[in-house]
């Protein structure tokens, strides 16, 4: 079970116990809005947990913790999960059956890189206007934001204060929908860039304006060097490393005569849980015009899957591929399909040779 469907499986939980009469109807109402599950932090219990027991109290007339224990009633015997305990004042903590890790895995592979999108057949009717002024970091984190809210279901203006520079458009890939100033939802205003990014090329260029945060300043104009370089020293040549060495494992097992098989993959919970954590993240960045957040995310996906997957997955020596070597693989894939589609929402390319 993914975080999303756990998200989906709350929800269910909470209008069966409206329906039976445990909880008052106007919880239905507060329940409504997406129920956030987040990967358990340090000293947590379980895989999962969620506040949303916390959340409906009020609506509810009743303590979290008595909340909480009555929607864990209703969860203890879901397809996925293995468990759930309440802590604190009334969290709600998961821990997942065993086949967990395969199941993230299908899910990602079927959604391919819309995976952590809003679903195609429910958009939220949402509508945002985003208006930059005229600086080439602005527009460039305008222009990530939109494909970020577009990616949950948002429909998105954007306008600036005049016409891009021709060379921003072209190279950086910069577009603007109105040119003025409409009223507008938000104004993206990040630190302006402190020089040209034009030479870095698009993609660096990109990374440069987007990876800091937007209260922080970028380097650029002491740093072509550092964007450029093809070393670890470089989180973008990190996170492109680590899409191509998933397609590059993809096509040796070929030769070596198997292909993936979505299955558990044991002592990999750090990435699988970073996995999973991708649609909470997107939805992140899209709410709070953050696509900093995306950036360092990707980075640490690629890191893990450096780290620990990357020497596993093929067979060693005369050794024969096994369900685990298979399983491995799908999940090297999954990693693949995460970064691929997380610097598309940047605006980067992901190229499968580097």
């Amino acid at each position: 079970m993914t975080p999303a469907e756990l998200s989906r499986t709350v929800l269910r939980a909470v209008r069966r116990a409206v329906d039976d009469g445990e909880l008052d109807a106007a919880v239905c109402a507060a329940g409504e809005e997406r129920i956030v599950v987040e990967r358990s932090r340090a000293g947590g219990q379980g895989d999962y947990a969620t506040n949303v027991a916390l959340q409906l109290a009020r609506p509810a007339g009743r303590p979290p913790r008595q909340v909480a224990e009555i929607l864990s009633r209703r969860l203890g015997d879901c397809p996925g999960v293995a468990e759930v305990a309440v802590t604190g004042p009334g969290f709600l903590n998961f821990r997942m059956a065993e086949s967990a890790s395969g199941t993230l895995v299908t899910e990602i592979l079927r959604a391919g890189d819309r995976y952590g999108f809003a679903e195609a057949d429910a958009p939220t009717g949402q509508v945002v206007q985003l208006h930059a002024p005229h600086e080439v970091r602005a527009l460039v984190v305008m222009d990530s934001v939109a494909r970020l809210l577009r990616a949950q279901g948002v429909l998105v203006g954007t306008s600036c204060v005049e016409c891009p520079r021709p060379e921003w458009a072209d190279v950086l890939g910069v577009r603007v929908d109105e040119i003025g100033g409409p009223e507008a939802d938000a104004d993206i205003r990040p630190v302006p860039a402190p020089a040209d990014p034009l030479p870095l090329g698009r993609d660096a260029a990109r990374w440069a304006l987007l990876h800091p945060a937007g209260h922080d300043r970028p380097r650029i104009g002491d740093a072509y060097e550092e964007h450029l370089a093809q070393r670890e020293t470089n989180p973008l040549f990190r996170v492109r490393y680590a899409h191509a060495r998933t397609r590059a494992l993809t096509r040796s097992a070929a030769d070596l005569g198997f292909t993936a098989a979505p299955g558990e993959v044991a002592g990999e919970e750090d990435l699988v849980a970073a996995l999973g954590d991708h649609p909470r993240i997107l939805r992140a960045a899209a709410q709070q015009h953050a696509p900093d957040r995306l950036a360092r995310h990707l980075v640490g996906v690629a890191d893990s899957f450096m780290a620990s997957l990357h020497p596993a997955v093929l067979p060693q020596g005369e050794e024969k591929p096994s369900a685990a070597h298979r399983a491995r693989l799908a999940l090297a894939e999954a990693v693949g399909t995460v970064l691929a589609g997380g610097l598309t929402l940047l605006g980067i390319d992901a190229p499968e040779h580097l």
